[in-house]
């Protein structure tokens, strides 16, 4: 297909904003499916945590035929976690469309997803999604993105962007916000007229570099990218140019387009086609496929370092080995290396055996591995997928990389945008001061205020639950890197110590009634812990060692108080997030496949 008839546009906005209900709509509209052909929502989200969560985690590739053109569609994670992902996709788009829902207008991921597509000159398409909201103020969503170009110095092509006002779940668009469409065929004629099509020679030497990876039971590791000169055809002979320098020379086994959300087998690919390729087992991230007589490859994909790290340690609590398929250092390792490969953002090293020896019972843990990403939900989203697998082990608790310029300690911030009833803002802000939280705006909106902080990334750890309890679930936390700033000192993660069991038992009701004086306890009656395990938090700032196996003593005396019934309030849920941000550095999170249990590291009573 000649380059003209070919668009690759990337989805971008912030989380929530519709990208992956949009893509949905594209490719229903565009005519890809059959009329009686049975779909479900959220197309893209082909994870079962994604679909849970609602969020997109790793980029996905589509694409459908509308007016004799192909359009390729990416859709990007929103969330700024995840912002490695958008980073390296962006190159195989030739144009964005920007999502900004039109109530909530620009968020921090909004500027973070522009900063990006405006570093490779793409040009923008602006789509105002949810302009059937009852506080629609679409004018106003656009104004705000033009100021936030010109913040970012985009050039006046780029400023000169077209608007499309569109409400994904519904299946409308038009380029009036007063009016609502009957389809989506406004945003169809604006990809096609001002996206443009790929440039690129397919007579030239090959150029593929590959943005990101797919497995394949039969077929091995896929390299997926868009070709941006050259042509490829199965049983090619083609050199892979590395990242590290080195060069290998293999042929091409199978090429894969992409038609809706699936990959189906071709006979060719040319300049301007996004493409998987098969053939090379040692592929990366950032490689270049390429001619091996006119080798030109590509240089490396640049990419944000990582922010936080946490270590990742064999399991060794008195229970290991019962729950998990996966429990051994070596396990462990394949599956971090693997990851690593595929996630650029994410950087995996092995600890020294000092560093990772702890126990509960005196015995070693084995080697354990540091894990860095972009940011605590970035890593507790691996740590999720990994257990779903069947892996057992342990996490310790997050830690910001500090790093020293001119002798002076710098660490990670963080742009935080709350969005929080006016009657919970007191709270709230009482809160960020104490975790050094600047306030940098306040901007009232009827009885919403919406807060935006300067935060160390550490003043985040746990806030997300403390920020849900004090609004009583109604406060809205979006954060983005905002880069490093001077150290402001020791930050305390937690006020309260914790209960700590002191055998391996099983709950008693009655042990349990006769604790919860002492704070809120994490587990119910009848669970099986062991010694050193954490079974709620203390009332006070010490740690307390407690017996949850405490029964009542029978005697022959029957008294009104002796026969007093035993009223539990239920316990406190825990979720792996909230246990990996609520622990201190000498104590563990234990994740196995059917459980998450909270440990102290050492524990000797």
């Amino acid at each position: 297909m000649h380059t003209d008839k070919i668009r690759n546009i990337a989805i971008i906005a912030h989380v929530d904003h519709g990208k992956t209900t949009l893509v949905d709509q594209l490719l229903r509209q565009s005519g890809s499916f059959r009329d009686n052909e049975a779909l479900t929502e959220r197309l893209m989200d082909n994870s079962d945590i994604e679909r849970e969560r609602g969020i997109t985690i790793s980029s996905k590739n589509g694409a459908f035929i509308y007016a004799d053109h192909t359009i390729n569609i990416i859709d990007t994670p929103g969330h700024a976690d995840f912002g490695g992902e958008v980073e390296r996709v962006l190159q195989m788009a030739d144009g964005a469309l920007l999502l900004v829902d039109a109530q909530e207008g620009p968020m921090p991921q909004t500027y973070f997803v522009l900063k990006k597509a405006l570093a490779r000159h793409l040009p923008i398409v602006l789509v105002v999604n949810k302009i059937d909201k009852p506080a629609v103020r679409a004018r106003w969503v656009v104004d705000q993105v033009f100021d936030l170009l010109v913040t970012l110095g985009a050039s006046d092509r780029i400023l000169d962007f077209h608007v499309v006002y569109a409400s994904a779940r519904d299946g409308h668009a038009s380029l009036d916000p007063a009016q609502f469409g009957a389809d989506m065929q406004p945003l169809f004629e604006a990809i096609l007229k001002y996206i443009p099509p790929p440039k690129g020679s397919p007579d030239a030497p090959l150029q593929l570099q590959v943005a990101s990876i797919d497995h394949s039971s039969f077929l091995g590791r896929l390299g997926i990218g868009k070709i941006t000169a050259g042509r490829l055809v199965p049983n090619m002979s083609v050199m892979l140019a590395t990242t590290g320098g080195k060069y290998e020379i293999a042929r091409i086994t199978k090429i894969y387009r992409y038609e809706r959300n699936r990959k189906v087998e071709t006979d060719a690919a040319e300049a301007g086609d996004v493409v998987a390729v098969a053939g090379f087992e040692s592929v990366m991230v950032g490689d270049t496929y390429t001619d091996p007589e006119h080798p030109c490859p590509l240089p490396p994909l640049p990419v944000d370092p990582p922010t936080v790290s946490m270590n990742f340690i064999p399991n060794n609590s008195p229970f290991a080995g019962r729950e998990g398929a996966f429990s051994t250092s070596i396990h462990l390792a394949e599956r971090l290396q693997r990851e690593a490969l595929c996630d650029v953002a994410l950087h995996v090293e092995e600890l020294p055996a000092r560093n990772a020896t702890h126990s509960v019972a005196g015995g070693p843990e084995g080697i354990g591995f540091k894990v860095s990403g972009r940011g605590e939900l970035h890593i507790s989203i691996k740590v999720e997928q990994m257990r779903r697998e069947g892996f057992e082990f342990q996490v310790s608790s997050p830690h910001v990389i500090m790093k020293e310029e001119d002798g002076e300690l710098l660490e990670p911030y963080e742009d935080v945008t709350i969005d929080v009833p006016e009657i919970y803002m007191g709270a709230v802000i009482e809160k960020l001061g104490g975790r050094k939280g600047k306030m940098q705006e306040m901007i009232r909106n009827a009885d919403m205020v919406r807060l935006r902080y300067k935060i160390p990334t550490r003043g985040l750890f746990g806030f997300k639950g403390e920020l849900m309890s004090d609004t009583k679930g109604m406060g809205v936390l979006n954060y983005i890197f905002a880069g490093y700033g001077p150290h402001v000192g020791e930050m305390r993660n937690r006020r309260n110590g914790v209960l700590i069991s002191m055998q391996d038992c099983t709950t008693v009701a009655f042990a349990l009634f006769n604790l919860q004086d002492r704070g809120r306890l994490f587990l119910g009656p009848g669970e099986k812990i062991y010694r050193g395990q954490i079974i709620g938090e203390h009332a006070r700032d010490n740690d307390l060692v407690v017996n949850p196996a405490k029964g009542k003593k029978l005697t022959n005396m029957r008294t009104v108080l002796s026969d007093e019934n035993v009223i539990l309030t239920p316990p406190t849920f825990m979720s792996l997030e909230a246990c990996i941000a609520y622990i201190n550095d000498d104590e563990l999170v234990e994740v196995t496949p059917k459980s998450v249990r909270l440990r102290k590291r050492d524990f000797r009573p």
